[in-house]
């Protein structure tokens, strides 16, 4: 009987001792086998991250945008600085400013679907008003130099300029480059005939446009003036008793448009415009325009 009752005992044991560990390892079980929880939407959280990593990472969203673009999109115009005193590229025409940089600045803005706003004003003051958000971009017969590269982003170029020497009809004294040496010379200031003239001389006078240091140069305070060579060929035409000499002042080098750092989303829809007007030989055609205004 004694022995009867221990079986059943040990029996006893055994059953509670499995019913206890079912009921452990159901709730681990259980646990494991729950779904991610769910977000507001119904989707789970990992999927709802991984939304939002792609969103993230779309160019396409408007978050890409440089602030430049923004601005522009924002107002409904692009603004264009310039020095309006710089034939063919840029002149006035009563209170219009026209030339060929005037044709591309036009370009940009429908291909923006925006209103041009020209600002005209000194040259040397461009690229402080353009990274001061005053204008959108620089086109002023803008040479492409080092420190500019350190401020501004550039753009493809579109034409290649040319440094010549203004000087009075019969100068024999100044017959080509070297005799530049130590010369009172004339500039537009901030330009790249003023960056050439320094390479020459200390004694460099500068003025808001060419035309003015040609005419101090025609009046005799001057004995030379260096520019590029498409305004020195109309200052020339236009000013009897001065001449152009033969030899180049500098190497050539290239005009660009110039935005900011930021704006290369506006620098690459500019290089889509000078590539349809170069393709099309549409700045040729307006260079040479221009050039014979009367």
């Amino acid at each position: 009987m004694k022995t009867s009752k221990k079986i059943l005992a040990l029996i006893l044991v055994l059953v509670m001792a499995v019913a206890i560990y079912g009921c452990g390892s159901g709730g681990n079980a259980d646990q494991a086998s729950q779904p991610a929880p769910e977000s507001s939407n119904g989707g789970s959280a990992a999927a709802e991250q991984t939304e939002e990593g792609k969103e993230a990472s779309d160019p396409g969203q408007e978050d890409g945008m440089s602030e430049t673009m923004k601005k522009i999109k924002e107002s409904g115009k692009i603004i264009w600085g310039t020095n309006a005193a710089f034939p063919p590229f840029e002149m006035r025409k009563g209170d219009e400013v026209i030339g060929v940089d005037a044709e591309i600045a036009a370009k940009i803005a429908e291909k923006l679907g925006v209103e041009l706003e020209v600002v005209d004003m000194d040259f040397d003051g461009l690229i402080n008003a353009l990274n001061a958000n005053q204008i959108d971009f620089i086109g002023a017969g803008f040479t492409i130099k080092p420190d500019r590269e350190e401020q501004v982003l550039f753009t493809d170029t579109y034409f290649k300029a040319v440094q010549t020497i203004i000087v009075q009809e019969g100068n024999t004294e100044i017959t080509g480059a070297t005799d530049l040496e130590g010369k009172t010379i004339g500039v537009q200031s901030g330009t790249t005939g003023d960056f050439v003239a320094e390479e020459y001389t200390e004694d460099v006078v500068r003025f808001g446009n060419a035309l003015e240091a040609a005419i101090d140069l025609k009046n005799g305070r001057l004995d030379a003036v260096i520019v590029d060579d498409l305004p020195a060929k109309l200052i020339v035409e236009e000013n009897p008793g001065l001449v152009l000499l033969d030899e180049k002042a500098a190497d050539d080098e290239e005009y660009a448009l110039a935005v900011r750092k930021e704006a290369v989303d506006l620098k690459d829809i500019i290089n889509e415009v000078l590539a349809e007007l170069k393709a099309g030989g549409q700045i040729d055609e307006w260079v040479e325009e221009y050039s014979f205004l009367d």
